[in-house]
């Protein structure tokens, strides 16, 4: 039985990328889910043990909220861990999402959008960040820690997941040159579209 793979950086870390990489693995993938669930605290634990039976690999929102639930309930999982740089993070929170509201960022953060209550949102992004390293030390087969914008990539992934490297560039979602190559564009817009596809409820 193949391992569940938990995606569990926050959103706006790169997780459309893996998202795109882990089905060019041959992976199912689902996620984000439950974004504008307004019970979402209630429901989360239902809905994603509901979702693990039907996928392998989960990314962007709730999957890192309750990664500490999801190591316990399926021992022999793997966690990616994905990280960046805070400022960059929070910058790109407010390009994307602004002042525009979610149940699942009103859960994770107290308020529902970033612009504002930027100190808010990295105070939860940081507190995060040093969680996930505490939670997994000293466990390297289990978690594996992947800085998208410093160029980690297939070098990493790979290994820490028993898979081949596949022949063709990793999928930087947001990367400019990989914007210019028609072989990723295709891919993304793939993995995209099965990912919006297969999400629940996700914005």
């Amino acid at each position: 039985m193949t391992a569940k793979v938990f995606c569990i950086g926050f959103h706006k870390t790169g997780t459309t990328s893996l998202a795109v990489a882990l089905q060019t693995l041959g992976y199912r993938v689902t996620g984000p889910n439950g974004v504008q669930d307004p019970d979402i605290a209630t429901n989360v634990h239902r809905m994603a043990y509901e979702l693990v039976e039907k996928y392998d690999a989960f990314q962007d929102n709730p999957w890192p909220i309750i990664y500490k639930d999801l190591d316990q309930r399926y021992p022999g999982s793997k966690f990616i861990f994905t990280v960046r740089e805070t400022q960059s993070w929070i910058n790109s929170q407010v390009k994307h999402f602004g002042t525009r509201e979610t149940a699942m960022r009103k859960w994770i953060y107290g308020v529902g959008c970033p612009q504002g209550n930027e100190a808010i949102y990295t105070r939860v992004f940081d507190q995060h960040n040093r969680e996930v390293l505490e939670h997994f030390r000293g466990r390297p087969d289990d978690l594996l820690v992947l800085d998208l914008p410093k160029g980690d990539g297939w070098d990493k992934l790979c290994p820490f997941l028993g898979k081949p490297v596949p022949g063709i560039p990793f999928p930087h979602a947001n990367k400019a040159t990989d914007r210019n190559d028609p072989l990723l564009v295709k891919l993304l817009k793939k993995g995209k579209r099965q990912l919006a596809g297969e999400s629940v409820h996700s914005a």
